[in-house]
């Protein structure tokens, strides 16, 4: 038996499968977000500790004896959040998250430092974790000056589980220390950021083993033990896992919190000026191309707090159909936006609201809002020289036939719908677990899902939607220039 801990940005996910990746049981446990400033995002890696004693709890009462069968953890977790300890492996501050943007300054110079896009084959974010060590340099001196060991949110969990510090390839390519082409760290990005290598964790592969589980959690779960912990990755690449995404060509869209539009790769090709990030995959020799938008469902999720509706239904005032795109344009950039713009300062927009306008109309556009900026991403990706034919459409947001039939035909690609299941990080997870103990083929774990239904572009819209994003597009420096 296996479990899949996906640490997501409110909430710990489990999965207990067979040795097959068949899902026996699911748990979830929720924490929250601080947000002390404007623009800044933070949690208590206590909490995600506290959330994995509560999943397994779940899962134990549920299924005793598969769950003391367990030979292997697989992790999962929102990535670039830095979380500090001090030499005694304590916590020292909160995590700085993904979607923090108060290292604006320290990214933008860092991102001008010679050699950093060409090493680490990506542009410096804000959300990045190397800024954000560089702001705690220069805000928080007492802290830096204490920092022993960073280690990425997920990574944190495994300290917790093994004691160990220790990192993958795939999550730590989004740090802007990682030399992303050669997969190991790059002494001269730490010193571009005043990092040393000795506060970095050992590396391996997502689906190498990392170390085992303590003796004295094994004792308080019972389980026999012992149980490895796979080096796992940043959320999207596990996620792709899931789906089976590891071979050049192989792509999904992810309407999830964020919006990510995901191709994975055989060789490294960076081309930072496009804002599309180049990782590591999780598993060897193998890398991935994504556009990442900060808001997709979290923008539906916004309105629904303005309107005091829920999100299903806004979703649910929709047709299944939609007849064409709206007159009102939605500018989903409420935390910043990454791909294509790199832009943590700007922020979202309604344009064309008028008296007639309702909250179906609202809903609509921001539907329409999210495919816009995720056909951004597509175009984006397209420049660096990806070919996506068809892709793996998974997250919340594919609940809304609306959205799907939206989403691709502002794309214009046929959208694969997987059969029920889960298909996400958690899943990943799992099978990264089971190739850290058993050394099989990747190939025999990680297969695609079976594909439940195809949602295809509206050839009677595809221009119309095409229109309509072209005034989309045409509106963000203007909303720059006005946030100036």
């Amino acid at each position: 038996m296996y479990i899949g801990l996906d640490l997501g940005t409110s909430g710990l996910r489990a999965l207990l499968a067979d040795e097959s990746g068949a899902i026996v049981a699911t748990a979830d446990a929720a924490y929250s977000v601080s947000n002390p400033h404007s623009g800044w995002s933070e949690q208590d890696p206590a909490d995600w500790t506290a959330a994995c004693e509560v999943v397994m709890a779940a899962l134990k009462d549920a299924h005793p004896v598969e769950f003391s069968a367990v030979r292997g953890i697989g992790l999962s977790g929102h990535m670039h959040g830095a979380t500090l300890l001090d030499a005694k492996g304590q916590v020292l501050r909160p995590c700085i998250l993904w979607n923090d943007t108060r290292s604006a300054a320290q990214a933008a110079a860092l991102n001008e430092t010679p050699n950093v896009r060409c090493l680490s084959g990506n542009i410096v974010f804000p959300g990045f974790t190397a800024p954000k060590l560089k702001w705690v340099e220069e805000n928080e001196p007492e802290i830096f000056a204490k920092v022993a060991k960073v280690l990425l949110p997920k990574d944190y969990l495994r300290y917790w589980l093994t004691g160990d510090y220790v990192g993958d390839m795939s999550d730590s390519a989004g740090t802007s220390w990682l030399d992303v082409g050669k997969r190991e760290w790059s002494e001269e990005l730490l010193d571009a950021g005043h990092m040393r290598l000795d506060q970095m964790p050992r590396l391996v592969e997502g689906s190498e083993s990392s170390g085992n589980v303590r003796a004295q959690l094994l004792a308080d779960w019972g389980m026999a033990g012992p149980v490895t912990v796979a080096g796992g990755g940043g959320d999207n690449a596990v996620a792709a896992c899931g789906a089976g995404c590891f071979r050049d060509g192989d792509g999904f869209v992810s309407l999830g919190t964020s919006g990510v539009l995901l191709a994975a790769k055989n060789s490294f090709a960076p081309d930072p000026a496009t804002a599309v990030h180049t990782f590591c995959h999780a598993v060897p020799d193998t890398w991935y191309q994504m556009g990442v938008i900060l808001a997709a469902t979290d923008s539906l999720n916004w309105l629904s707090g303005v309107l005091g509706r829920s999100p299903a239904e806004l979703a649910g005032m929709l047709t299944d159909e939609p007849s064409g795109p709206s007159n009102t344009l939605f500018l989903p950039y409420l935390s910043g936006e990454r791909t294509p713009h790199n832009d943590s300062a700007v922020r979202g927009s309604f344009a064309g609201l008028d008296v007639a306008t309702t909250p179906e109309d609202m809903t609509q556009a921001v539907m329409e809002g999210v495919s816009f900026a995720l056909r951004d991403n597509l175009d984006a990706l397209k420049a660096t020289g990806t070919k996506l034919s068809r892709i793996l459409a998974i997250g919340g947001g594919t609940k809304s036939r609306f959205w799907l039939e939206t989403l691709a035909t502002t794309l214009n690609l046929p959208l694969d719908l997987p059969e029920k299941g889960d298909f996400g990080a958690a899943l990943g997870a799992v099978r990264l677990a089971i190739a850290a103990d058993t050394n099989a083929d990747l190939s025999t774990i990680m297969t695609t899902p079976k594909v439940a239904a195809t949602v295809e572009p509206r050839a009677d819209l595809v221009d119309r939607y095409s229109e309509s994003h072209a005034r989309y597009r045409a509106l963000y420096p203007h909303l720059k220039a006005a946030l100036t």
